[in-house]
């Protein structure tokens, strides 16, 4: 086998934690058990290495999220083995049982905790088949310009209206990568397996269309940048000010040290340009926002995994998991009038994950985000203070392809004049991935 395609398959594989402690060959082995490969020319003796090669190219992936689909099961082979199409998905249901106060939705959002609580929403049965997806993906090597992938990734979302949106669909020739995708500022190969969708309450999990050049350099440095479509969620005040289109797209960019497994150490920017029209004044005014990103997933004894962020920034309130809903990324200025501000934030996570057998995992994570305008933002109403998200759970991957987890989840709420509620979650989940 190939050195350099070995290491790199091995990084890509250290993203599922379902197999972070298998040996590399191990891992090669299950891979292979659970596919089907069908091969177009059937004259041909399909070569089991370039099964495995093509197979390590979906996974190798520095934005592989732990709730991504699995490899396709089934794939369809060129006559020359350097080209596969693969359509799977994954079929997944959740379900959960909320006391002393109850979520708005499946989510377990410490944002959306009822301050004072709502004696109509004090517990919570609810299921949910979210999170549900299928995949199209064409992925393969050319002489020219080396590994390429196609994909499309489209999630059932809803319950009772059933939706069905886009989640991703992006081209990646080489170094770039065009489409709609994970933006270079997230990671969400540092992000710890949860059975809750939404996951860290100070995580960011942004998508947007993009386009990317990241290139390696000897197996161990990444570096990214790339321009981002803008997506900036500014209140509006009747007769003070109202937010502007979008001027200018989002300039986004990483440096990562990765080593041996999928470890990696990655520090991320986004700078991000605001606009709104100050009524009062009859002006437009920018507003740059900007934020940090330090994250990383290593291993420091085979059975152990720590996953770990920290964030912080300004006018960065849409992209962080428990300030998306609050329409925050710029507030009104109480000391002028018209004027408004990028308030700062402050997130981190850390996670523990022990691998009792290399299909029986569980992790233990606690998460804050706190929301520190320079003064209390009164136009807008927005009393949140910080949020507290906690879980411990358990992953049991009965074959490769079936998945069963249960968790327990807490969190808190804090407003800013000390009014604060916890909520607790106990939740299950059962998947199965094609």
């Amino acid at each position: 086998m190939n050195k350099k395609f070995a290491l790199a398959l091995v990084l890509g594989l250290g993203a599922l934690s379902s197999f972070a402690v298998s040996p590399a060959e191990q891992q090669l082995e299950e891979l292979k058990k659970s596919h089907h490969t069908v091969n177009i020319d059937k004259d041909t003796e399909l070569d089991s290495l370039t099964e495995k090669d093509l197979i390590g190219l979906f996974y190798y992936d520095q934005f592989r999220h732990f709730q991504d689909p699995r490899a396709p099961y089934f794939m369809l082979m060129s006559k020359t083995h350097q080209y596969a199409m693969g359509v799977g998905g994954v079929v997944r249901m959740r379900g959960w049982y909320d006391w002393n106060g109850a979520m708005q939705n499946s989510a377990f959002i410490p944002y959306n905790i009822s301050i004072p609580n709502d004696p109509t929403r004090d517990r919570w049965c609810g299921t949910t088949p979210a999170g549900t997806a299928l995949f199209f993906s064409v992925f393969g090597r050319n002489p020219k310009y080396g590994n390429y992938q196609l994909y499309i990734e489209a999630n059932f979302n809803g319950y009772g209206n059933r939706d069905f949106h886009l989640k991703k669909a992006y081209a990646a020739v080489g170094d770039w990568t065009l489409g709609y995708t994970n933006s270079t500022f997230s990671d969400p190969a540092a992000q710890p397996p949860t059975v809750d969708a939404q996951g860290p309450n100070s995580e960011t999990s942004d998508t947007n269309m993009l386009l990317r050049w990241m290139h390696t350099v000897k197996d161990r440095y990444v570096f990214a940048v790339s321009i981002e479509t803008p997506n900036g969620d500014i209140p509006e005040l009747t007769d003070v000010y109202k937010p502007c289109n979008d001027y200018m797209p989002n300039f986004a960019a990483f440096v990562q040290y990765q080593w041996k497994g999928g470890q990696h150490i990655r520090l991320s920017g986004i700078v991000r340009g605001l606009e709104y029209r100050d009524l009062k004044a009859g002006k437009n005014h920018k507003v740059t926002g900007w934020g940090a990103h330090l994250s990383t997933v290593f291993r420091p004894v085979d059975p152990v995994t720590v996953y770990g962020a920290f964030i912080t920034g300004k006018g960065i309130s849409s992209i962080i998991n428990d300030l998306q809903s609050s329409n925050s990324d710029l507030v009104g200025d109480i000391t002028r009038d018209g004027r408004m501000y990028a308030p700062l934030s402050i997130g981190w996570y850390a996670a523990l994950q022990y691998h009792f057998r290399p299909n029986l995992f569980s992790t233990i994570m606690f998460s804050e985000e706190r929301f520190l305008p320079k003064h209390e933002p009164r136009y807008e109403d927005l009393t949140y203070k910080y949020g507290l998200y906690g879980t411990a759970n358990l992953f049991w991957d009965i074959t490769p392809r079936c998945q069963v987890g249960m968790e327990y989840n807490f969190g808190k709420r804090q407003d800013i004049d000390l009014q604060h509620r916890w909520v607790n979650r106990a939740c299950l989940m059962a998947q199965f991935s094609f």
